[in-house]
């Protein structure tokens, strides 16, 4: 799946996996600008499973919207696990969903370090209930800014539907 048409296919499954669980969804976005609620709101009647969606692509919005600590963002930067994981745990936290998904990192073009470098995406999925926020890092590599938010959306899509289709 990497066209428009696979992203909206995927996104309709993810939709009726949430339907199914009784679950409701929320997304906390950084370097895809909200494409991923995009995404999932751009199939009629996603309402009844999509509740919001953040974007939060400063840390200073970071921190307000999704209370990222400012520790946490000074110890591993803005493109970092614990910081994802703090955004997914804030828009559950936040929100009326059972499902937080939440992205940050350097779509590019440029930007990028030898630490961090262009193409670099952390994710983060957080769940209601008690189970662990889970974590990991992508690098898509310097494919160009509209790739790399795409392969971002398309991830994310997919990690949603996984926990959503294991519980």
């Amino acid at each position: 799946m990497t066209g428009p048409a696979d992203t909206a296919a995927l996104a309709g499954t993810v939709l009726a996996a949430a339907r199914a669980r009784g679950a409701m969804l929320a997304t906390a976005e950084s370097c895809t600008g909200g494409l991923i609620a995009g995404a999932l709101t751009d199939i009629a009647g996603a309402s009844d499973v999509f509740d919001r969606g953040f974007v939060t692509y400063t840390n200073h919005a970071k921190e307000t919207m999704l209370g990222v600590r400012a520790a946490t963002l000074e110890a591993h930067g803005a493109v970092s696990e614990p910081v994802a994981r703090e955004m997914a745990e804030g828009a559950l936290g936040r929100s009326l969903a059972g499902l937080a998904v939440a992205v940050t990192g350097i779509a590019g073009p440029g930007g990028g370090t030898a630490d961090k470098p262009e193409g670099r995406v952390c994710f983060a999925l957080a769940r209601r209930g008690g189970a662990a926020t889970l974590s990991e890092t992508v690098d898509f590599g310097p494919l160009g800014r509209a790739e790399v938010r795409s392969a971002t959306i398309i991830h994310a899509l997919r990690m949603a539907l996984g926990a959503l289709e294991t519980g």
